[in-house]
């Protein structure tokens, strides 16, 4: 095999793998393609950008596959030593539409309506509890 055509041959083989990292890059599962049916109703951020970061969010949900919801909280956005929260509701439930900072993050009323909760902690340790409350 001359010098060229092991060249050639060479280029033709990483641009094939270039080829397949792009797409791959390109092609990786979301949210759009979970069966669950994810709609955010609402969402809190604080304001602390020097602090901890508290994201919390509420998330209806017209079947309850329990994979896909933990999945959903893996893809959700995380801060290094912050909190992030995802509750999830039936799409048909009674749902908050607003949220508080802290422990407690909405009316208790709701409470029974909250079919999961996805907690992502300070130290990055997560948490997918069932029927939380």
């Amino acid at each position: 095999m001359s010098r060229k055509s092991l060249i050639i041959s060479i280029s033709v083989v990483v641009i094939i793998f270039v080829f397949f990292m792009v797409k791959d890059i390109f092609n990786q599962p979301g949210i759009q393609d979970m069966k669950a049916g994810f709609k955010e109703v609402v969402k809190y951020r604080n304001a602390n950008n020097t602090g901890p970061v508290q994201r919390i969010y509420i998330v209806t949900v017209n079947d309850s596959i329990w994979k896909e919801m933990e999945d959903y909280g893996n893809l959700m956005p995380h801060t290094k030593y912050g909190n992030t929260k995802v509750y999830f509701f039936h799409q048909n439930a009674d749902v908050p539409q607003t949220l508080l900072p802290g422990d407690v993050n909405f009316d208790s009323r709701y409470n029974k309506s909250c079919i999961a909760l996805y907690e992502k902690s300070a130290m990055s340790q997560v948490a997918f509890n069932k029927y939380p409350f």
